[in-house]
């Protein structure tokens, strides 16, 4: 089973992000949990300058923008090996 992270304060963005990793991880059917952090320190702590960010399976792969489903559910397609 895969992690993934939403990165950020709560914005309509990282709540975008988050429907869009959702979607992505539906599509692949790929087992996973998703996670939202909203702790600045946390999300500082993940090496992420700009919200939203999407963190995979110990790997930052978005920061500061709003990747398609597509792009997501390779990234997704690729932690899970």
């Amino acid at each position: 089973m895969i992690t993934i992270k939403v990165l950020g304060p709560g914005c309509a963005n990282c709540r975008k992000l988050e429907e869009i990793a959702r979607q992505a991880l539906a599509e692949t059917g790929i087992a996973g949990e998703i996670v939202k952090v909203t702790d600045m320190q946390e999300i500082i702590a993940h090496d992420v300058v700009r919200t939203p960010g999407l963190w995979i399976d110990g790997r930052l792969v978005s920061s500061g923008r709003l990747p398609a489903t597509a792009t997501v559910a390779g990234w997704i397609r690729e932690a899970a090996g």
